[in-house]
């Protein structure tokens, strides 16, 4: 299984990006082998709209079953969940390694709602 995190940096001890459309990186960690790739979002990170609709798609084409993130709009969400992508949220400050170890254990939330309305500003 694939787990996406919003980052704000390239390495597994980098911070939950509080993000998702907006998010500086995604990292996708294959729970089979441990393995991790770095995916820069820049181009959403900059995009004057749509950011949670094409990060959606992004992390979809990256093969992703599971996204951890702070936070995640209507759109996004409903483009997550045409996926089928599972969104768990993320409320306290801590690593992607700290936020994987968490959702392992089953200490983070599940959310099938935004938990913000609007835009992230």
């Amino acid at each position: 299984m694939k787990i996406a995190v919003t980052s704000s940096g390239a390495g597994l001890d980098s911070k939950v990006d509080r993000s998702f459309g907006r998010a500086n990186w995604f990292i996708v960690v294959d729970e089979t082998d441990g393995s991790f790739k770095a995916h820069s979002n820049r181009d959403n990170v900059e995009a004057l709209q749509g950011a949670g609709a094409q990060a959606g798609q992004q992390v979809a084409d990256m093969g992703a079953e599971v996204l951890l993130t702070g936070n995640v709009g209507p759109t996004a969400l409903k483009t997550l969940q045409a996926a089928s992508i599972r969104v768990f949220v993320v409320k306290d400050e801590m690593t992607v390694a700290e936020a994987i170890a968490r959702w392992k254990e089953g200490k983070l939330p599940e959310t099938k709602e935004t938990t913000f309305e609007g835009k992230w500003v």
